[in-house]
């Protein structure tokens, strides 16, 4: 099976593709000085892009790992994350607090989907 690299850049690729399966990178906002909900709806934008590229979609998303550096930052995540992800098709889902490697960055997702 042949293996992809999708925006490959330094020490990691934004995603990896392998048989069906797309493995995205942990993505962080472009802009660190929005709240957590702004940085989550940049985010799932950059998810978007990259899925597109693998030639997939959200709706074919099977897990998402969020990382939160404040969970007081919950409830802005998932104004951001109601507002984007595919009702029908709901992936699994954790979301955990976790020291990110920026002190500006409020919010990380990573996940994996199929190829369809």
């Amino acid at each position: 099976m042949t293996i992809r690299r999708l925006q490959p850049e330094g020490r990691l690729s934004g995603a990896v593709v392998h048989g069906a399966i797309v493995y995205l990178a942990g993505q962080v906002a472009d802009d660190a000085s929005l709240d957590a909900e702004g940085q989550t709806a940049d985010i799932l934008r950059q998810i978007d892009a990259l899925l597109a590229e693998a030639g997939t979609d959200k709706a074919r998303l099977l897990s998402v790992q969020i990382f939160l550096a404040d969970m007081a930052d919950f409830a802005g995540m998932n104004r951001a994350w109601d507002a984007w992800f595919d009702r029908e098709n709901p992936p699994a889902r954790a979301t955990v607090q976790a020291k990110l490697a920026n002190p500006g960055w409020r919010v990380e997702i990573t996940g994996i989907a199929a190829l369809p």
